[in-house]
């Protein structure tokens, strides 16, 4: 679970392409030598694109803490920062040492480990909670405080004035101890645009290192997020932070590497990504969805025919991400080398197509039923379209699998 952290203000800083003049001729082999452009790479036009200079906030020892079946005790709490510390964040992030006696304690000794990754802390917006935070050794604190009307009134109760007059006082002791600090606003997309302005000017003019925007709802769409950013951009930070939701650390670096694969393999070591999420989902007892980014069982699974073929011609036909780049590898439902007319292959993909309506086709059964289809075609047993051989010799194949002789009734003759 991660925040992204964008550092730079203008985005790209490629230099502008020269100016083509007037009767100059373009060299006759320029189509030849004209290289790919990778549509999700970062646009010089997008100034908010900053894909080479970027850091990870990483706050599965935070916000992961929060999901219902989550109780992460110390020695897992160990393990999970150093994973997250071998596969290379810049940032991990935990849970408010003033929750309670025993997470202050995790909180101390995880500094103490000596990952190469800073150590932040997440805060309310009050004094108690930062004396506390600066105390325990880490390298920044988070500061919080919800700015729309509905936790205005019915969570802390205080008005924009208060949080103004509370955040300077937080911030400004924060850096007094040399410690980095990044401040947000919960319910970022439900608050007022006005008091949001008004709150990220006044802890820029008193210097912050970051600031975070929060969907603590999940209600803004990705437009929504977009113009609220490029607001805020408005205002002159020096770095900006943004927390959109909070993003799953693999589905955040499949968006990353689509973009620049190589900048994102140097930066970190992303084999290390599936032993993190089973370490996680293992320590919250879940399954990995099959259809998680990168490490889902389907992610580089491929079945489809005009897919399965294109990807062994060249696996970039279907595949933006490198599986070998991740310590994986595809699985390709393929022929098995069996030999097939058009005509024989068109036949056997609608028996597989019609037993696909009636239930879910595994890899084994359509392995099983081309091994018996390729059989009948070989034998004499079986002719294009004769769909009850088929189901016979079927019906016999799953008999001898079971260990017992097909009964009169199924072999009958036709």
């Amino acid at each position: 679970m991660v925040a992204v952290e964008t550092n730079g203000v203008n985005g790209s800083n490629a230099a502008p392409a020269p100016i083509k003049k007037r009767g100059t001729t373009r060299a006759p082999d320029a189509h030849l030598r004209k290289e790919q452009r990778n549509p999700y790479a970062a646009r010089a036009s997008d100034l908010i694109s900053n894909i080479s200079n970027f850091n990870i906030i990483e706050s599965t020892l935070r916000e992961g803490e929060q999901f219902a079946n989550a109780f992460f005790d110390t020695k897992t709490k160990i393990a999970i920062a150093k994973a997250l510390d071998a596969f290379g964040v810049e940032y991990i992030e935990l849970t408010s040492p003033a929750a309670s006696e025993q997470s202050r304690a995790d909180c101390e000794t995880i500094c103490k480990l000596g990952l190469r990754a800073k150590i932040l802390t997440h805060i309310r917006c009050h004094m108690d909670d930062a004396r506390i935070a600066v105390e325990t050794g880490v390298d920044g604190v988070d500061v919080v405080i919800g700015t729309s009307s509905f936790l205005r009134e019915f969570s802390h109760g205080k008005d924009m004035t208060y949080i103004t007059k509370t955040a300077i006082e937080v911030i400004e002791f924060v850096k007094s101890k040399g410690i980095e600090v990044r401040f947000s606003s919960e319910d970022s997309f439900r608050s007022d645009l006005v008091d949001l302005l008004s709150i990220y000017q006044t802890v820029d003019k008193i210097g912050v290192n970051r600031v975070g925007i929060a969907d603590t709802v999940g209600c803004a769409n990705p437009r929504q997020v977009y113009d609220l950013v490029r607001t805020l951009r408005g205002v002159p930070f020096l770095v900006l932070g943004e927390r959109v939701g909070i993003t799953p650390l693999g589905g955040l670096v499949a968006c990353l590497y689509a973009a620049d694969p190589e900048y994102v393999k140097a930066k970190y070591n992303l084999p290390m990504l599936r032993e993190i999420e089973n370490l996680v989902a293992e320590a919250v007892e879940v399954n990995i969805p099959f259809m998680n980014p990168i490490t889902g069982y389907c992610a580089f699974t491929h079945k489809a025919g005009i897919h399965a073929k294109a990807i062994l011609n060249n696996p970039s036909t279907y595949e933006i991400l490198k599986p070998e780049d991740f310590g994986l590898t595809r699985y390709v439902s393929h022929w098995l080398g069996l030999t097939l007319n058009d005509a024989e292959v068109k036949d056997v993909t609608a028996k597989i197509k019609e037993l696909a309506d009636v239930r879910t086709q595994s890899m084994d059964d359509v392995d099983t039923l081309l091994r018996v289809y390729h059989s009948g075609i070989q034998s004499g047993e079986l002719e294009i379209g004769q769909k009850e051989a088929l189901d016979r010799l079927l019906r016999r194949h799953k008999a001898e699998a079971q260990g017992r002789a097909p009964s009169p009734s199924v072999e009958r003759s036709d």
